[in-house]
């Protein structure tokens, strides 16, 4: 079994600071970390390579620093790992980044499973796993906590929903996003970590040409949205004490709500 597992390399931070000019995150003097739950997408993958004996690649495009996650999950247990990085990938939407890495996964070829967490901390869209998926025209399931079964061609994974849980059953090849998993993502090996490092590490650098992409299906002239503006919301609460007897608060109250047509 051959597993691809996209990985993002972002901000490890809760607090998202914007330069107030360009509206961009300010990714300076903060340090970058795999996103979580592309961390969880690949335990579940290294899970599967030890259960079967899979083979797993870990992908993932940004600039040339982002060779520190792939060196992290190389460290973790992968097999291989290419970096998409080039100028003409720079300012990407979804629709531009899932074009990028459709295009690398279809240079790579021989696969039976895609693994990636359902959304990215810096973004928290969650669409770049599905626009992939419509991209190669694969099967695919959200929400994934749990591989249950792999056999004649075919995964059996339970997903979570607004109702609870769903078991669903899928041809390989296909896409799977995944949330958060019962076993916590294991610690990279020193030895990998090492080995990593070395010239010979099998991390391959790929740029525009090397995936046959043209620049206008790339970047900022391939994305289909832009953004205008990007701002951090200003919340501000203002109270007001009630008075009096139980009964005339009561009512008091609920004409304030129904005023505010909140009933």
């Amino acid at each position: 079994m051959k597993i691809v597992v996209l990985i993002k390399q972002v901000p490890d931070t809760t607090e998202v600071k914007l330069d107030k000019k360009t509206g961009n995150l300010i990714r300076e003097g903060v340090d970058s970390i795999v996103n979580p739950d592309d961390r969880q997408a690949l335990e579940l993958a290294l899970q599967l390579k030890d259960d079967c004996q899979a083979m797993v690649t870990a992908v993932s495009m940004g600039p040339p620093q982002a060779v520190d996650v792939l060196s992290e999950a190389l460290g973790m247990g992968c097999d291989a790992a290419v970096l998409l990085t080039d100028r003409a990938f720079a300012g990407a939407d979804t629709w531009a980044t899932s074009t990028t890495l459709g295009k690398a996964i279809e240079k790579i070829g021989d696969f039976d499973l895609i693994l990636c967490g359902y959304q990215a901390i810096d973004g928290d869209t969650a669409q770049t796993g599905p626009q992939i998926a419509e991209y190669l025209g694969l099967p695919q399931a959200c929400y994934v906590d749990n591989i249950e079964n792999v056999e004649a061609g075919k995964i059996t994974v339970t997903r979570r929903n607004d109702e609870g849980y769903e078991r669903l059953s899928l041809t390989l090849p296909a896409l799977l996003t995944v949330s958060k998993i019962t076993v916590a993502p294991r610690y990279p090996m020193m030895g990998n970590l090492i080995d990593a490092g070395c010239e010979d590490a099998a991390i391959q650098i790929w740029n525009a040409v090397d995936i046959g992409a043209l620049n206008s299906e790339l970047g900022m002239e391939g994305s289909l949205t832009q953004v205008v503006k990007t701002f951090s919301p200003k919340t501000k609460r203002a109270g007001e004490l009630l008075e009096g007897d139980v009964p005339e608060m009561v009512s008091e109250l609920l004409g304030k709500v129904r005023q505010a047509h909140l009933i």
